[in-house]
């Protein structure tokens, strides 16, 4: 791995998010053969969730596995400005010492989330319950990302918003629970609007057209908050107080996958990741990898928070294409541009359809995907919302780009283990938001 000099700090007046980014350029050789057993670090979106719904407990919430990736510490550092004490910030041992439903004090300067829509849209939702004016903003990939979808709901529960994308200037206050239709399935959207509810009058409904990863539903659960599902809808009752009890943040399968993908890239592979996080809302891309024809196993299930965890295996195995459809892509979404370069070596055709929302992601995922691999040799068509991949086609080392986006760079490393020939793949950096130290499990894994 080759860095280039050159560090950003990401600052919003007084109050500094530490996200520092050393631009790299990574170069990877083919590999002959993928073994070991490793772990991954803890799943991103839980470790934003417990920063952001920890700080609203009664008391200390004693924490394991957090996620020091730069998202999920820029969520930190946000609550922080809020008010909220974190000792051991920086590392995967936390207490977070809750302020309560109404603890909450006005931070000092703007709140700058760096890169992280999920940091950005949840945060948004809590301080709207809030007496004081708050300003999030992002960094220039953020500031493209849509934010109507979160600033209808909250408006209709009593939020002001100022601004279409961030930064968004929220003026919080008194908030009254809504039956809300969500027209799109976002955990990021359901999210922001639930936890705006615990902070309402009366009862919050949100109802999605299709089941989107529900990890704050059974954080809320777990905390003492009163939550139920049916079916296609959430429904929580502002104003309950939530308990501080300890957590352990399981496995990301969202890293996970893209460790467990490499031996169906290379001759010869297998490969056990251990304590990963098996949400039923997060296990799509297992589902799909089993029907191109992967050798997966699953063992030792335990819970944590409500949630199942496992050990899983994957050994290398002949791929075939298959057909994605709009109804799998919410369980997918992370996961969609691994599954691209998958498809260059199935057998057959591989098309996924009904993902438009990639193009509103941390990059144009489905454009840059394409263009990325078009550069190793694949047949891989874009579509408006998807792809159309032409398996079978040996891919050959090239220069490619991370676009900024770091499931784009971890893919393009995948991708380049199975290559003839080096890749270099400029502006891998952002893997750090989600996967610190995912080149040393590569490393580790790769003979």
């Amino acid at each position: 791995m080759v860095s280039n000099p050159g560090k950003r700090l990401i600052s919003a007046g007084e109050v500094h998010v530490p996200i520092f980014l050393q631009m790299e350029i990574i170069k990877i050789k083919p590999a002959g053969k993928i073994s070991g057993i490793v772990s991954v670090p803890g799943d991103k979106s839980i470790s934003h969730r417990i920063a952001i719904i920890g700080s609203l407990a009664d008391g200390v919430i004693n924490v394991s596995g957090f996620l020091c990736s730069a998202d999920c510490l820029a969520t930190l550092t946000a609550v922080q400005a809020l008010g909220v004490e974190v000792e051991g910030a920086g590392t995967p041992e936390l207490k977070i010492h809750g302020v309560g439903l109404r603890g909450l004090k006005k931070p000092a300067g703007v709140l700058n989330l760096g890169n992280s829509g999920t940091g950005l849209r949840l945060l948004t939702g809590l301080v709207s319950g809030c007496p004081f004016d708050t300003e999030l903003t992002g960094d220039e990939s953020l500031r493209k990302r849509p934010m109507m979808r979160i600033i209808k709901p909250l408006t209709r529960m009593g939020t002001v918003i100022s601004g279409i994308h961030c930064p968004l200037k929220i003026q919080g206050g008194h908030l009254r629970g809504i039956d809300y239709m969500s027209p799109v399935a976002s955990a990021q959207v359901k999210s922001c609007v639930l936890i705006a509810g615990i902070l309402a009058e009366k009862k919050t409904r949100l109802t999605e057209p299709v089941k989107s990863r529900d990890h704050t539903e059974r954080l809320l659960s777990y905390l003492g908050a009163d939550i139920k599902v049916d079916g296609l809808t959430v429904i929580v009752t502002g104003g309950v107080r939530l308990q501080a009890r300890p957590v352990t943040v399981p496995g990301d399968i969202s890293s996970a996958v893209f460790i467990l993908a490499a031996p169906f890239m290379v001759p010869e592979g297998e490969v056990t990741v251990r304590g990963v996080g098996f949400n039923p809302t997060r296990t799509g891309i297992i589902g799909i990898l089993t029907r191109m024809g992967a050798d997966i196993k699953i063992s030792r299930k335990d819970l944590s928070l409500g949630e199942p965890v496992v050990s899983i295996q994957a050994r290398k195995s002949a791929l075939k294409g298959i057909d994605i459809t709009a109804s799998e892509i919410p369980g997918l979404i992370d996961e969609l541009p691994l599954i691209a370069v998958l498809a260059t070596q199935a057998k057959g055709t591989t098309i996924v359809s009904g993902a438009e929302e990639l193009r509103v992601k941390e990059s144009d995922r489905i454009r840059n995907m394409a263009i990325n691999l078009n550069k190793m040799g694949a047949a891989i068509e874009e579509k408006r919302d998807g792809w159309i991949i032409e398996g079978g086609r040996p891919l050959k080392g090239a220069v490619v780009s991370g676009f900024g986006d770091h499931r784009i760079a971890m893919a393009m490393v995948i991708a380049g283990l199975g290559a003839s020939g080096a890749t270099v793949i400029e502006g891998t950096e952002w893997i750090n938001t989600s996967f610190p130290g995912f080149m040393d499990v590569i490393d580790k894994i790769r003979s």
